[in-house]
Order: structure tokens, then C-alpha cells, then sequence
């Protein structure tokens, strides 16, 4: 496993503290600190991440209440908005039909599509 710079930084940083000290530290004193220093980074990138999820989630929340808030408001984007929703659940009834009929198409298609992305996988994980 290659050094860190910042591991290299620490290990000088105490050794001049330990040079200066007349107290005795253990061997793995080094590995302690450093396993540490692991653990607050990943705590901090784990609270940054769900920071993130909470304002992904504030986000979607917010959008939601504005296109009702606007449906209120303007009668005609509600208008607009159901012959939308409308048109898209027809055309997901004759996709579904579309299908159905020609399901041993669509079967063959997927198979190769999973084995064409399976062989891309292997392809980039190469070795390892």
C-alpha cells in the first residue's frame, strides 16, 4: 500500500514531538493516531454525504409543493399538466401492448444487452 504524503507529514510532525517528550510511547502509538485521523475523515465525508441526501430530499420536496402551489395558481398549467400526465400514461399502455406482443423480441434484446454490458464489466475490470 502506497505512503500518503499526509501520513509522511504526520509521521516527521510526531517524531519531533516524541523527540522532544521523556515520556515513553508504545510501538504502535503511530498506527493509533493514524487510524484516527482515517476515522475522522470518514466521518466527515459521511455527515457531507448526508447533508447532500437532505438537500437532494429538501429539494424534491420543494418541487413538488411549486408545481402544486402553481397548479393552484394558474388553472391552465393544471390543464396543461393533466393532458400531459394523460398523454404519458397512454403512451406507457401502448408501449406495454407493444411488448406483449412481441415479448420474444424484447427478451432476446435484453439478453444480449446484459451479456454486451457483463463482457464491457470484465473488459474494465481487467485482472483484478
Amino acid at each position: 500500500m502506497p505512503i500518503d504524503k499526509s501520513e509522511i507529514r504526520l509521521d516527521k510532525m510526531l517524531s519531533r514531538a516524541l523527540q522532544s517528550s521523556c515520556v515513553p510511547v508504545p510501538p504502535d502509538f503511530t498506527d493509533k493516531m493514524l487510524t484516527r485521523v482515517r476515522e475522522a475523515e470518514e466521518q466527515r465525508l459521511l455527515t457531507r454525504v448526508v447533508m447532500q441526501e437532505k438537500l437532494a430530499l429538501a429539494g424534491c420536496i420543494a418541487l413538488g409543493i411549486s408545481i402544486i402551489a402553481a397548479a393552484a395558481v394558474v388553472p391552465e398549467f393544471a390543464k396543461n399538466l393533466t393532458g400531459q400526465a394523460q398523454t404519458f400514461l397512454a403512451k406507457i399502455s401502448q408501449t406495454a401492448e407493444s411488448v406483449r406482443c412481441q415479448w420474444q423480441f424484447y427478451t432476446i434484446l435484453a439478453g444480449a444487452l446484459l451479456l454486451a454490458v457483463y463482457n464491457f464489466m470484465e473488459l474494465l475490470s481487467g485482472d483484478s
